[in-house]
């Protein structure tokens, strides 16, 4: 049998204020967030406030004359349905995702040479060998861009001057490397791995400092080649690194613009127009806005898809994030 304490009203009594110590950790609970507030409404300012005005620009006809009279009207799904239906943006999907797999081929396979290589320096190299990275990687690709377009010049470029000084190919001093679409991207294939390297190397290389020694030396007493205790030890240990920088380097080669604007412009025509290039060409050029904004849109939601490939193989390989 329970007895209830009542009072002389007899009304049970009140409970008990909380603590002081309970209310000064609920607000110790609320201090972070009180100090991330003003971060968080910047960037809400500035990165979701830009991507909703581009979700919803997608759904209307904004175009040239909307930037001066500010009229538009809503076209629902129809720029998707154009999108869908239009022949040039398929083919830059196509040469978008053949460009990024050659050039994140090219950047992961040299900046896992150059990390093996690190490891076999002595100090004082490596430590030069990683300065000169860093700089290459710090430069801005508009300067480093600019500088390539110049090496690269007919008549004066110090590519060709050297080419012709070789007397391999030929006169090469006057050859247009971006009148022909195999040799323009040559040149921006090689501009883009050459930026791209160091971040893969330094980061690769960091990751195979921490392969366990005894390993190693373990798996060349058995009689493992080189080859083989990197395949089978280094490999196995740079896994989750090599799949970040793999991940990252798709989604910044699928990005390209910078390098392929001032090279080519995207020609010869529309050779090395990559969904980047065609978009802007699109948007700002031909003042599409919202058919550009459509593009936009779905480059997103497919970069944002390889994100989550990556998020979701992390988290089933049991690393952190």
């Amino acid at each position: 049998m329970t007895t209830v304490i009542t009072d002389a009203a007899g009304a049970p009594p009140a409970a008990p204020a909380p603590p002081a110590s309970h209310q000064r950790r609920r607000r110790r609970d609320l201090a972070p967030l009180v100090l991330l507030s003003p971060a968080g409404l910047v960037l809400a300012l500035v990165t979701l406030a830009p991507i909703g005005f581009l979700v919803f620009t997608s759904f209307t006809d904004y175009n040239q004359r909307s930037l001066f009279t500010g009229a538009y009207r809503s076209v629902g799904l129809d720029q998707y349905t154009d999108l869908l239906s239009s022949g040039a943006v398929w083919a830059s999907l196509v040469r978008t995702v053949l460009f990024t797999a050659a050039m994140v081929a090219g950047s992961v396979l040299i900046g896992m040479g150059v990390s093996h290589l690190l490891t076999r320096l002595g100090r004082r190299w490596r430590y030069t060998v990683t300065v000169v990275l860093i700089v290459a990687w710090a430069m801005p690709n508009v300067a480093s861009s600019l500088v390539w377009n110049w090496l690269f010049q007919p008549g004066y470029g110090v590519v060709n001057w050297g080419l012709d000084q070789l007397k391999i190919f030929g006169d090469t001093t006057n050859i247009d490397w971006t009148q022909d679409p195999t040799r323009a991207y040559a040149v921006i294939w090689l501009l883009i791995v050459w930026q791209a390297v160091p971040f893969i190397a330094l980061t690769l290389n960091a990751a195979e400092t921490q392969v366990p020694r005894e390993y190693l030396e373990a798996a060349r007493m058995d009689g493992a080649t080189e080859l083989t205790v990197y395949r089978i030890i280094t490999l196995n240990h740079l896994r989750p690194t090599l799949l970040l920088v793999t991940i990252l380097s798709v989604i910044w080669d699928y990005n390209v613009f910078n390098q392929i604007w001032l090279i080519s412009r995207g020609g010869p025509g529309d050779a090395t127009s990559t969904l980047g290039v065609y978009t802007y060409k699109t948007a700002f050029v031909g003042f599409q806005i919202g058919h550009g904004a459509a593009i936009s849109v779905v480059t997103t939601l497919l970069l944002l898809g390889l994100t989550a490939l990556y998020i979701r193989r992390l988290l089933k390989s049991g690393e952190d994030l």
